[in-house]
């Protein structure tokens, strides 16, 4: 029976905890490269494994990926349409904070403890002291914001944190060898336009590890991070692979549910889009303006006006496409299909001006 095996791997790992790590914390790697996982892997333990006894490090690296905070706009966050053509996911994790781009050149540390023991200068001073015991050259500190500079000006460390009734986890990036030009094309607004009251980032300079420390490796790096965690004590490092349901019962299902356009966009905190359209007739040279306003709230757009002049295009199609838009989800493709029965129906020499101006309107959704 499923059930029946799943619930007893469930107690293996508890006991696992409580007959091997008594005064060390626990330190496990994902096998994973895949944000969804990860991340759902996070929640797994923080709702499964009790931290009132137990500390544990997680780390892990995920294939290129954008991940942007609990509270924030993905639109004003992130280039959708770069992330698209280049086959890099979005994520929102369940912390708050800034976006942060991931890719294998990028080390993530999760620390898990109870809510009481929570400290992020601690878990901070781990990955410092660590790459000091690696590399002693390296000026590295951890910052009020909780983050780590190196040479006290370029980030190499992100924080974010979710705390929970009794538990709790913190959990930080560690750029070695990102790609920093992906990073850059990537970490730009889709949208103009856009007021909202999302937490914001914050952008800094950013610099990889091995910029500074061209011969660091990850077994290097790895090493230092599992002797200073648990303070020279003898420890191991345990291979985990989310995907095994039998010991992660229930995590595919926080997997797909993470990598759902509900969660991704859906819980984007309500926002208003404003923005002036620059319109075109692709029979002729003319040229003109419309002025957009939309309210978008859990991503299906509330509202809409198009303020279009009535010398471009009659008021009847404007508020045909106003009317289309009205209740879709604030995404080109679905928002693309909407408008496609109003583009066929229109068989007039105004179709170009009705096509252009549909365009210009969904180019606003990244």
């Amino acid at each position: 029976c499923v059930c029946v095996c799943a619930c007893v791997c469930v107690q293996q790992v508890v006991c696992y905890l409580d007959g091997v790590f008594i005064s060390a914390g626990l330190i496990l790697q994902s096998q994973s490269t895949d944000v969804y996982q990860n991340l759902a892997l996070e929640d797994w333990i923080d709702a499964n494994v009790d931290l009132q006894q137990h500390s544990i490090m997680l780390l892990w690296r995920n294939r290129p990926a954008v991940v942007i905070g609990r509270h924030q706009n993905p639109w004003t966050e992130c280039n959708l349409s770069a992330m698209r053509k280049a086959g890099i996911s979005l994520a929102r994790r369940r912390s708050g904070g800034g976006t942060v781009f991931h890719d294998l050149g990028n080390l993530n540390l999760t620390f898990f403890t109870s809510k009481k023991a929570y400290d992020r200068q601690r878990n901070l001073k781990v990955v410092t002291d660590a790459l000091r015991r690696v590399r002693p050259g390296l000026d590295v500190q951890a910052t009020d914001r909780f983050d780590i500079l190196l040479n006290g000006h370029y980030k190499i460390s992100g924080t974010a944190s979710r705390l929970s009734r009794k538990s709790s986890y913190h959990h930080c990036t560690l750029l070695h060898s990102a790609d920093r030009s992906a990073l850059s094309a990537v970490l730009s607004p889709s949208c103009p336009g856009i007021h909202s009251n999302a937490t914001p980032s914050v952008p800094s300079p950013v610099a990889n590890l091995l910029d500074h420390a061209p011969t660091l490796r990850w077994e290097e790096l790895f090493d230092g991070l599992v002797h200073q965690y648990n303070a020279g004590t003898h420890s191991a490092l345990t291979l985990v692979n989310p995907t095994d349901e039998c010991t992660f019962p229930g995590l595919s299902r926080m997997a797909t549910e993470l990598h759902s356009w509900d969660w991704t966009f859906g819980k984007t905190p309500k926002f208003s889009v404003q923005t002036l359209l620059d319109l075109t007739d692709g029979r002729s040279s003319a040229r003109s303006s419309a002025q957009l306003h939309m309210e978008v709230k859990n991503g299906l757009i509330e509202s809409c006006e198009l303020d279009v002049p009535a010398d471009w295009l009659p008021l009847r199609l404007s508020g045909e496409l106003v009317n289309t838009l009205v209740g879709e989800r604030f995404c080109p493709y679905a928002a693309a299909v909407a408008v496609a029965a109003l583009l066929r129906s229109e068989s007039s020499e105004l179709q170009s001006r009705l096509h252009n101006l549909c365009d210009t309107v969904l180019s606003v959704m990244g």
